[in-house]
């Protein structure tokens, strides 16, 4: 069977609210119990890719302004969050077109790309181009700098325009929930 499917990039104040609301309900649909409000939170703010197929949503991706800091200086960093397809509409191209959007943004806008990937999906990133961060990860809190040692394999990055060692020390912005 074929099916006719779209791509639609668009930022969080242009899509409406069924929209955002089909989107909401795809992740916690696929992600269960490992979604949270506060990962749906993160995915808000910037720039969304959407995949519908037979006028049914079935992929969301999305990239926001984040901040990490790297041999001093913090860095304007495209982060992508709640990377997600439908199970039945896996296998098309539609995660890729939705990265492929994504990546573009990153490049044109942002001096790096970040994203924290499961373990499922880290051969997906890497064969994108993306690579693994092998020093060590930090989170910017409240009260201070701390270490996040159960995010050092899973974090990647997108070369940009930031010389970046991606043997050295990486630290996030703060943010509720988890920080990567």
């Amino acid at each position: 069977m074929r099916h006719m499917s779209s791509l639609r990039v668009a930022h969080t104040a242009d899509l409406d609210p069924a929209t955002l609301a089909s989107a909401r309900a795809l992740l916690y649909e696929v992600f269960a119990d490992d979604m949270t409000a506060h990962d749906w939170e993160h995915a808000l703010g910037g720039m969304h890719a959407i995949v519908f197929e037979d006028g049914e949503l079935v992929g969301h991706a999305s990239v926001v302004q984040r901040r990490l800091i790297h041999r001093g200086r913090a860095l304007r960093t495209g982060y992508v969050e709640g990377v997600v397809v439908r199970e039945q509409s896996r296998r098309r191209g539609h995660a890729g077109a939705m990265m492929d959007a994504l990546e573009r943004v990153i490049r044109g806008a942002y001096e790096l790309g970040a994203l924290g990937a499961s373990d499922m999906a880290a051969g997906f990133y890497a064969a994108r181009g993306w690579e693994r961060w092998r020093g060590t990860t930090y989170a910017l809190t409240p009260s201070g700098v701390e270490r996040t040692p159960d995010e050092d394999d899973s974090v990647f990055v997108l070369m940009g325009s930031a010389p970046l060692d991606l043997g050295g020390e990486l630290t996030c912005d703060w943010r509720d929930g988890d920080v990567w």
